[in-house]
């Protein structure tokens, strides 16, 4: 039986643990970064490098405008698109600068054309901040207006918005600013107003969108994966679209398209760390497209216009699950603590929440997530210790009695109902239970599988520095000295622990150290530190157990004493 377990847990771990790296051996896993394009070089056409431009109609003081500024040509036939949208020249850029982000919102379409996070950097060695916005795919720029009427369309989408702004920069001094897009055709008589208002402590930007000339209802998106800094794989969760439909919440990409019709709560891209929102005050459905693998865009579908501005919210930033939580539209579940096994499980979150409120509380005493997870790690150890020292005692104790089994085995070995009854009898008279030192593992397999969760998705770990050469977290450890310290620590644990097998089945479990260290490798630090510090632990519970709790003596006075002949 002691040996089923031993199997049992070495292919749990096999599947769970080895599943990412199994993909990427193959070449089945998706690259987790979006190529981006080179930029655009800044003396060419279409440039977007900031410099003032000279005033001229249509341009406010303030208005923060790059690029030149030309007129729009007329003279179309009515219902015609009423502007020559070829020379890219006529693009400009205005930049917003808050404490947060650094936005540049472009003239053609009215879209945001980037979306910088200034507290949040790519990885090492570029450790440039992150860009929220992908320049690539077929899908419109975020913010972009859609109608069906393909000629109206296409004038919204590529006509010159005149951009003005109230402010230069936004600070604690100045926390406010208003942001305003037109655009007027007057052949057509289409015209679109975007108003945004900007916070300088927040994410969220006020969004107020007003037509004119357009009857039927239209589409408000947030252009091609936005949000979605990279689609990574493994145990992170869902990454792609959501959103939030009649209470509903769906967190799924689907192959091509998709639309959910009902009252719109919210419309969402994500991914590990980041994420891009709407929340429209008013909506009828929430369209999702995809173009091949890794893109995607969805958007909210307004009525047609009534006179009135619709209203919503635009979130784009870290999922910082205080600040997703302050929204109050349950936008803290796109932290997926409850994953496991290709989906969300609510027992995993609800044992994930507390430990990532443990952790954060204790990382605003000791300023340092490496040494916070050293504590929280020892908390965990400490409340296990009792179920802990059950299984180690039964272990023991199997192997005290395995000479008895052997001895029942061969003498029944030809009767099977007969057999397992005089086992049940020696379990019985010798107080051993053949499952004791399986049910205590199960039962903190959940603590487990959530504290895993929390250490590998959570945002707060990301450029957390630990100490010396760990200075991210959220990065595996890049002279790979945790990794081999854990494997070091698993094989002493291995060697100390108490088995029912025999040596060759021994030293073949020896090797599991070897792979768990080649595949912890690739793991966040934080999530290796962790795994090391539980199996310090481990091993100095078993080094006392051993040599104050369960000597010959005690295991004699539990029942396992030895004698020469089973009990029969």
């Amino acid at each position: 039986m002691d040996k089923r377990v031993v199997v049992f847990l070495v292919l749990s771990l096999a599947i769970i643990l080895g599943f990412d790296l199994f993909i990427r051996q193959m070449g089945w896993a998706p690259d987790q970064n979006h190529p981006q394009p080179p930029a655009e070089d800044a003396s060419g056409p279409g440039s977007s490098a900031e410099r003032e431009p000279a005033p001229g109609p249509g341009t406010g003081k303030d208005s923060g405008l790059t690029g030149s500024s030309l007129p729009s040509k007329s003279g179309q036939k009515p219902g015609a698109p009423s502007l020559d949208i070829s020379p890219t020249l006529l693009e400009q850029t205005v930049i917003i600068e808050t404490d947060l982000v650094r936005v540049g919102l472009s003239s053609r379409g009215g879209v945001i054309r980037t979306w910088e996070l200034k507290r949040y950097h790519t990885s090492p060695p570029e450790k440039k901040p992150v860009q929220l916005v992908y320049h690539g795919g077929k899908f419109k720029g975020p913010l972009s207006l859609t109608v069906t009427n393909a000629d109206i369309d296409k004038t919204i989408r590529e006509g010159l918005y005149n951009i003005e702004k109230d402010f230069t920069s936004l600070d604690a001094a100045h926390p406010v600013g208003h942001v305003t897009m037109q655009f007027h055709d007057p052949i057509t008589h289409i015209g679109v107003e975007k108003k945004l208002t900007f916070h300088h402590d927040s994410y969220v930007v006020d969004v107020s969108v007003a037509l004119e000339g357009i009857i039927e209802p239209y589409d408000i998106v947030l252009g091609t994966n936005f949000g979605i800094v990279e689609w990574g794989t493994g145990f992170i969760g869902v990454i792609g679209s959501a959103s939030q439909v009649d209470e509903v919440i769906e967190n799924e990409t689907p192959e091509k398209e998709l639309e959910r019709k009902g009252t719109v709560q919210w419309a969402a891209m994500h991914d590990k760390y980041f994420l891009s929102v709407f929340l429209p005050k008013q909506g009828t459905s929430v369209l999702v497209k995809t173009e091949g693998e890794q893109i995607v865009s969805t958007g909210v579908r307004m009525p047609a216009p009534g006179g009135a501005p619709v209203a919503l919210q635009l979130y784009a930033g870290p999922k910082e699950y205080d600040t997703l939580r302050s929204m109050n539209a349950g936008l803290e579940g796109m932290i997926d603590f409850g994953f496991f096994i290709f989906g969300s499980w609510s027992f995993v979150k609800a044992i994930a929440k507390p430990i990532f409120y443990i952790l954060r509380f204790i990382h605003d005493y000791i300023p340092n997530y490496g040494i916070s997870i050293i504590l929280l790690t020892c908390a965990i150890k400490i409340l296990f210790v009792p179920l802990q020292y059950k299984s180690y005692k039964s272990m023991r104790m199997m192997r005290v009695i395995q000479p008895k089994i052997k001895e029942v085995q061969e003498k029944y070995k030809g009767d099977r109902d007969r057999l397992n009854k005089e086992l049940m009898k020696l379990y019985r008279d010798q107080k051993v239970n053949p499952l004791g030192g399986f049910l205590p593992m199960f039962l903190q397999m959940p603590v487990f599988i959530a504290l895993f969760n929390v250490l590998y998705t959570s945002i707060d770990l990301r450029q957390a520095p630990f100490m010396l050469w760990v200075t991210d977290l959220s990065l595996q450890d890049p002279f790979y000295v945790l990794p081999i310290l854990m494997g070091a620590t698993m094989f002493i644990q291995q060697k100390i622990t108490p088995t029912t097998m025999d040596p060759t089945q021994a030293k073949i479990m020896l090797v599991l150290p070897i792979g768990l260290t080649f595949l912890f490798i690739n793991f966040p630090a934080g999530l290796v530190l962790y795994w090391v510090t539980n199996n310090i632990l481990t091993i100095s519970q078993q080094l006392i157990t051993d040599r104050f709790l369960l000597t010959d003596k005690a295991l004699a006075s539990a029942g396992a004493e030895q004698s020469s002949s089973p009990n029969a």
